[in-house]
């Protein structure tokens, strides 16, 4: 039997973005499924859109490998790069699902929502690679220790490649 396609999920901001960060999750969506990953987001716009429409423009995609899990009960609330619409209608407590299917965690810029996730992540022992180049929470915490766990810290990367490269260090791939 094969093994399990390993699971990144990519938090970020929703709603409009600057165009250089647009880009650099767009690469980040194209060079994770390029490097082996299904990729999973909130589904929605902004860091999430881009990350999605990478991951499905990249020669790698087959069916089912974006997923999007929504604040909402409504699938046609997810962005048009999405596969798997998975509506929860449970508002931003859908942040611990992204998480919790997610093998790694990559974050790209972020407000309170994505420092959720991240503390989430951490909570569930979940690896986080995040962006310094972009700004937010996840520039604020790239390189930090949270709390007094032993077994790591945020991991830092500049750019979509050396962030995917790190996610696939941490998975041991």
């Amino acid at each position: 039997m094969e093994r399990r396609r390993p699971v990144l999920s990519v938090v970020g901001n929703s709603g409009p973005v600057p165009q250089e960060v647009f880009d650099l999750a767009y690469d980040v969506g194209r060079r994770a499924v390029d490097a082996g990953f299904r990729v999973a987001t909130g589904g929605l716009d902004g860091v999430m859109e881009a990350v999605s429409r990478g991951a499905r423009e990249s020669p790698g995609w087959t069916e089912g490998m974006v997923v999007g899990v929504l604040p909402t009960l409504h699938a046609d609330s997810a962005n048009p790069w999405v596969d798997i619409a998975i509506p929860t209608g449970i508002g931003l407590a859908r942040n611990a699902l992204v998480v919790a299917i997610a093998d790694v965690v990559i974050a790209v810029r972020g407000g309170s929502g994505t420092l959720s996730e991240i503390a989430l992540a951490w909570q569930f022992g979940k690896p986080v690679v995040a962006i310094t180049s972009t700004g937010g929470w996840a520039a604020e915490l790239a390189g930090r220790q949270l709390d007094h766990r032993r077994d790591g810290i945020v991991e830092a990367a500049a750019t979509a490649a050396e962030a995917v490269a790190k996610a696939r260090e941490l998975l041991g791939s």
